[in-house]
């Protein structure tokens, strides 16, 4: 993983962080195309990655007797891909499609506006870039970028499942060694901090409401309480919102909680998709659920937010790429990795009193709200 993502992409650029991570599998040191996604394949490699938000990643899943070989071809794919001209119409076709995919897809299209809406920063862009920054890409442009942000500054690697440790440091420095670079710095996250609403008019069935407000970085103390007042919310069909707007009243067929964050800033991001008769209700009632639960939270709903966690943690714990994952997430956002232990113990340490104190400190206000439908809202004050 590496600090190429759409907020360090040039300006007028949009889009050409995850073109460029396409790019790289087009072709990278001996191997044409082709060839490489034949090599690839070879070692059964489950290929995974591509560039969001702050970062850019290459990755997968495979036997462990291939680490060695799969180490060297990311070299090449990272280091040395050949990015050619041939291949960039291509890629930028599909780039396009997945752009004019978000018209068929009106709650991905909600939170890509409501993501830069709420954003004053670079944090806000969407890695799908716009129509006419992609049709300006060139592959010389490529090029130039990869020169530029493709460098182990601020890089992560992590591998889990079965290595030897020893065998593990001679291979990674064989392939990244002699890397070398610092990359263009991070944009410092900026926000608003006042409400603010704004509607997309669209003829659907449907109105999709995304609300989102400032919560707390990831480093900071009450992490865990943070995390748990949100199970609280939207742990299943249990939580408040699932059974408060959806069980008791009727009022949406989908309706969500969930932490988002980025380095140095986090938020909680919130979804409804409801009819639009039902939709100011739906607003208001979701507002209504995340103001009250400042007012106190019950053991027992505590208790099924925990044990819901905590089976998800073991899960992540048995499966060597979840692993993985959240070893490169700890270490990008805290810098440093926790261990499984530590997290259950984070958990189990949650208490309601915890909750409600983390809430008065930092309460669900000021928030943006984006709906997409046709019917404009009001947000409660």
């Amino acid at each position: 993983m590496m600090r190429a993502g759409p907020i360090t992409a040039p300006e007028g650029r949009e889009g050409v962080s995850k073109v460029l991570a396409e790019m790289c599998y087009r072709g990278a040191g001996e191997f044409n195309s082709r060839g490489l996604s034949e090599a690839l394949d070879g070692l059964g490699l489950q290929r995974g990655g591509g560039a969001s938000g702050e970062m850019a990643s290459f990755g997968g899943a495979l036997l462990a007797d291939n680490l060695g070989a799969a180490l060297e071809l990311h070299a090449d794919i990272i280091r040395r891909p050949k990015l050619p001209d041939s291949e960039l119409e291509p890629v930028v076709a599909l780039a396009l499609q997945d752009l004019e995919a978000l018209e068929d897809a009106p709650a991905r299209k909600m939170f890509v506006h409501l993501r830069r809406t709420y954003y004053t920063s670079e944090h806000g862009r969407s890695a799908l870039g716009t129509q006419e920054a992609l049709e300006r890409l060139s592959a010389a442009a490529l090029r130039d970028d990869h020169g530029r942000r493709y460098t182990p500054g601020g890089a992560i690697l992590s591998v889990a499942g079965r290595f030897d440790w020893d065998w593990l440091k001679d291979a990674v420095g064989a392939g990244f060694g002699d890397w070398a670079g610092s990359g263009p710095p991070a944009p410092e996250p900026a926000y608003r901090t006042e409400a603010h609403y704004e509607h997309i008019e669209q003829e659907t069935a449907q109105e999709h409401i995304g609300l989102t407000y400032a919560s707390i970085p990831p480093r900071h103390p009450d992490r865990y309480a943070a995390r748990m007042a949100i199970g609280v919310l939207s742990g299943g069909m249990g939580a408040r919102l699932f059974t408060e707007i959806r069980e008791k009243r009727g009022l949406v067929y989908s309706v969500s909680a969930s932490p988002s964050e980025v380095r140095g800033h986090g938020t909680i991001m919130c979804y409804a998709g409801t009819t639009p008769e039902r939709s100011q209700e739906t607003l208001d009632v979701l507002v209504q659920e995340l103001r009250r639960l400042g007012e106190g939270v019950e053991a027992a709903e505590l208790e099924r937010a925990r044990v819901g966690l905590l089976s998800s943690l073991v899960m992540q714990g048995e499966s060597t790429s979840a692993r993985a994952r959240a070893i490169t997430s700890d270490y990008f956002y805290l810098g440093r990795v926790r261990s499984l232990r530590e997290i259950r113990e984070g958990v189990e340490g949650v208490t309601p009193e915890a909750i409600v104190d983390h809430l008065a400190c930092h309460p669900a206000e000021n928030f943006t709200v984006t709906s997409l439908g046709p019917r404009r809202l009001t947000v409660p004050a």
